[in-house]
């Protein structure tokens, strides 16, 4: 295993830095969230077009460039620090690995290449009106060809043109594609904390579906699944966490109280160390995750849910810190902190949340 980084993923992670600063400052981001899309269009198509981000993870013979979780996670650490509104999780992160990792070569050949060139967006919706993101937990049904029930916090479930949905059979819960579209199928955006990723309900009343994946109970591929999602949202949390310690560090340095420079004060220097210390430690988890999923190892289950515990917790602490470290102005809407918040707390709560992956280590562990 190794966790270095290959000059052309070096390259990769210059060039996509350039770009987002270039393609989405604060301003651009601003003006996406509060969008009828949720993001812009032609960013989208120019991050597929330009910069082929949209297949980098996918296989070749599918329109992909044959990357994998290490490559993904750059552009998603990436796309976290610009705190970039985009449907590139939804239908990469999700999506995309999911269809993917399922053996399935007509559902690959019939979907992959689309996500890839950018023509499609897609989702994953697994949580219910009860919140859990757990499979025992599903109460939607399929069968005969079709997908019944209501799936909760659908990342951009409101705009996908796919959404993979899933849903318990008499043999056990599996994946069913659903077209956005498709008779049966309404959608609702919801209200929620963070503007800059939308979620949505999806109610499901006989929806023509297709089986993807492996028949019969595909509990074992779809906790591969969320364990490759858990690795991709921890890199984006990492991007994030970074974000806001960069800008507290700079604020630190320029915010002259008392005729010095806070940061020359004990502390908001203990504050910042604090913040690197937690930081890089997220880092080193996320950085461990995506060496174990792209090897394929069988360590995979216990790497994510290490990685999404401790990257959910370093985003949310330095996203409440770069507040506390900016004073009055961080708490304006004008200044971008509380949007750092939002996601942090947002994303925190995603496929289960900080204690969920907590108990789920302890049991992978035997503890």
């Amino acid at each position: 295993m190794t966790l270095t980084f290959t000059e052309e993923q070096d390259e990769l992670r210059t060039t996509l830095r350039r770009f987002l600063t270039e393609k989405a400052p604060s301003a651009a981001v601003r003006d996406a969230m509060d969008s009828d899309e949720g993001h812009d269009p032609r960013l989208w198509r120019q991050m597929a077009g330009q910069l082929g981000l949209h297949g980098l993870a996918l296989p070749e013979e599918y329109g992909g460039s044959g990357g994998g979780p290490v490559e993904l996670g750059i552009v998603l650490e990436e796309t976290g620090r610009a705190l970039l509104p985009s449907p590139y999780f939804a239908t990469v992160a999700l999506a995309g690995q999911a269809l993917a990792a399922s053996g399935d070569e007509a559902a690959k050949a019939r979907w992959l290449p689309a996500i890839a060139d950018g023509s499609m967006t897609a989702t994953l919706a697994l949580a219910e009106a009860g919140g859990s993101w757990e499979l025992a937990d599903v109460g939607a049904t399929a069968g005969h060809g079709t997908v019944s029930g209501t799936k909760m916090f659908v990342v951009d479930g409101h705009t996908a043109d796919l959404i993979l949905v899933v849903a318990r059979t008499d043999t056990g819960p599996g994946l069913f594609a659903v077209d956005g579209d498709a008779p049966g199928v309404t959608r609702t955006r919801l209200e929620t904390l963070d503007p800059t990723r939308r979620l949505a309900r999806v109610d499901l009343d006989r929806a023509p579906a297709r089986r993807v994946g492996p028949e019969g109970d595909a509990s074992v591929y779809l906790r591969t699944v969320l364990d490759l999602v858990a690795v991709a949202l921890a890199a984006e949390q990492v991007g994030g966490a970074q974000a806001c310690l960069d800008a507290a560090v700079e604020y630190a340095k320029v915010r002259v109280q008392f005729g010095r420079p806070i940061g020359a004060f004990q502390a908001v220097k203990h504050k910042c160390a604090d913040l690197l210390v937690r930081v890089e430690g997220a880092r080193s988890a996320a950085y461990h995750a995506r060496a174990v999923a792209a090897e394929g190892s069988s360590e995979l289950p216990v790497s994510a849910a290490l990685a999404a515990a401790c990257c959910a917790d370093a985003f949310t602490r330095a996203a409440k810190e770069n507040i506390q470290i900016h004073g009055g102005i961080g708490y304006t809407w004008e200044h971008d902190a509380h949007l750092y918040l939002k996601r942090a707390k947002s994303s925190e709560q995603l496929f289960g949340g900080p204690a969920t992956y907590r108990t789920r280590l302890a049991d992978l562990v035997g503890i």
